[in-house]
């Protein structure tokens, strides 16, 4: 029986140019189908726009039965490979663009020249998944039922409003102890450092002053925004419990990312979280917690926040970049009630960053309940995400070693010694957009506290669901060999 589907499978010829027979295997006729179909619009020879034969015609070429057709069909509209409209049938997604094998670059220019055909940078969640429909709904609600006064001058602090949902739902999904009055609305994490430091050397404002201790591996754009205020940053080593607090000393507030270590990944050890309070509550110092991707882990229980310990000596900085958009520009400081008036005035008089009807629909999202099921929905994609990752790794190169991947939206791959910045450049050359992970390592870091390591920061979160089984198996492709241990 399988040997006559394989003959007729080779026979579909000029139809539809698939090739069954070289995607047989595990899932069934179902599956070698949707995978033949995918190869098929991947190389090109199905292009966008192009209408599929009918389910009962294609069935009756592959000699397979017409629900495995719609079955397999079903799937790749579901993943974005194929569009399906009453009267127009089944067609190939329009805005699936395949790469042209023929196509030749200039001499001596990367592939990125012409934008990355695979993008694996850390940083932005799949832009596809927004949730069009139920922002939509909040948006139209949240404007019908908004007073006059939205549409004066606003508040500098933020609609209440949304000030009163963030504390509910950040005591509940994060275990934040704080009060709507203590709550500032912001446009994201930069935004609120601009808040508390100033925005250069020669503008007035901001509430804290460096040294500022941060973790030695972080974003580069937070060191350079610091460094125009005029702030002195002091890297801190890690290891697998997370930053060495311990170390601390003069310093007078500390930047640390305790839920999810940016980006080596692994939270910060209770004992530690207790430690840093002490500490500032000893020095008056200020903690700066980044809750960048608090809300995704997968497989442990949720790290609560180290603000919660107390909420006076602790700032704590959200926003919705990984959860719905980095476009939404909304974020939010839960503050020590000392630093809220002074965070107030640095902000000015009138609201000028964020968007208040944006901040409106946001605060019906949450208390309707849309906000945690898209964020239920997208744990569980990217979750799906991160185990392929891993069982691509393991099958194709298990010689690397895939950290952080307990939670957030990116892995950090352990590459052999001296290696990471050939992979880097390799990834360039075949259109595949990642990070090295010394890109992100302080340039004061003592290589004596803390030895560096080689490896690539990979974020599973940002390509497109059709586009994901693709971007793995180009990042295989530019993965070092085995070291020799001969």
């Amino acid at each position: 029986m399988a040997e006559s589907w394989v003959n007729s499978a080779e026979r579909i010829g000029a139809d539809l140019p698939l090739d069954l027979a070289a995607h047989a295997g595990a899932g069934g006729r179902r599956a070698a189908l949707a995978r033949a179909l995918r190869e098929a619009v991947r190389a090109g020879r199905l292009a966008p726009g192009t209408r599929l034969p009918p389910y009962r015609s294609l069935a009756a070429d592959l000699g397979v039965a017409r629900n495995t057709v719609a079955d397999a069909s079903a799937e790749l509209v579901a993943e974005g490979w194929l569009t399906a409209r009453q009267g127009s049938g089944t067609r190939v997604a329009e805005r699936t663009r395949p790469a042209r094998r023929t196509e030749r670059l200039p001499r001596g220019a990367p592939a990125r020249a012409r934008g990355p055909r695979h993008d694996l940078r850390q940083g932005t969640p799949d832009a596809s998944a927004f949730p069009r429909a139920a922002w939509l709904a909040s948006y139209r609600r949240a404007l019908h039922r908004a007073p006059n006064e939205v549409f004066g001058p606003g508040d500098p602090a933020g609609r209440v409003e949304l000030r009163e949902a963030l504390s509910e739902y950040l005591a509940r999904a994060r275990g934040v102890r704080t009060r709507p009055d203590r709550i500032v609305i912001c446009s994201g994490f930069a935004h609120a450092l601009r808040l508390l430091f100033g925005q250069d050397r020669g503008a007035p404002g901001g509430v804290l002053r460096g040294p500022l201790a941060v973790e030695a591996y972080g974003l580069g754009f937070h060191r350079e925004l610091l460094a125009a205020a005029g702030v002195r940053t002091v890297p801190l080593p890690l290891d697998e419990d997370g930053a060495r607090v311990g170390l601390l000393a003069r310093e007078r507030a500390v930047l640390l990312t305790p839920a999810h270590q940016f980006p080596t990944g692994g939270p910060l050890h209770a004992e530690r979280r207790a430690a840093v309070t002490d500490w500032a509550r000893a020095r008056g110092a200020v903690v700066l917690e980044d809750d960048y991707d608090g809300e995704f882990r997968y497989d442990r229980r949720p790290v609560g926040a180290v603000q919660g310990l107390d909420p006076e000596q602790v700032v704590f900085i959200g926003s919705v970049s990984k959860s719905l958009s980095p476009a939404v520009r909304l974020g939010w400081m839960a503050l020590p009630e000392r630093l809220v008036g002074g965070v107030l005035a640095a902000k000015g008089e009138r609201e000028a960053w964020a968007s208040v009807l944006d901040q409106l629909s946001l605060a019906d999202l949450i208390v309707s309940g849309g906000y945690d099921r898209h964020v239920r929905r997208m744990r569980q994609r990217y979750r799906s995400r991160r185990d392929r990752l891993v069982a691509a790794l393991a099958a194709h190169a298990p010689h690397v070693e895939v950290t952080g991947v307990a939670a957030g939206l990116h892995a950090v791959l352990r590459l052999p010694p001296g290696t990471e910045r050939s992979t880097v450049k390799a990834a360039a050359w075949q259109g595949v957009a990642l990070d090295g992970l010394a890109a992100f390592r302080h340039p004061a870091a003592s290589r004596a506290a803390m030895p560096a390591r080689d490896g690539i920061v990979v974020g599973y979160a940002t390509p497109p669901e059709h586009a994901y089984e693709a971007a793995l198996e180009a990042l295989c492709g530019v993965l070092p060999p085995a070291p020799d241990r001969g």
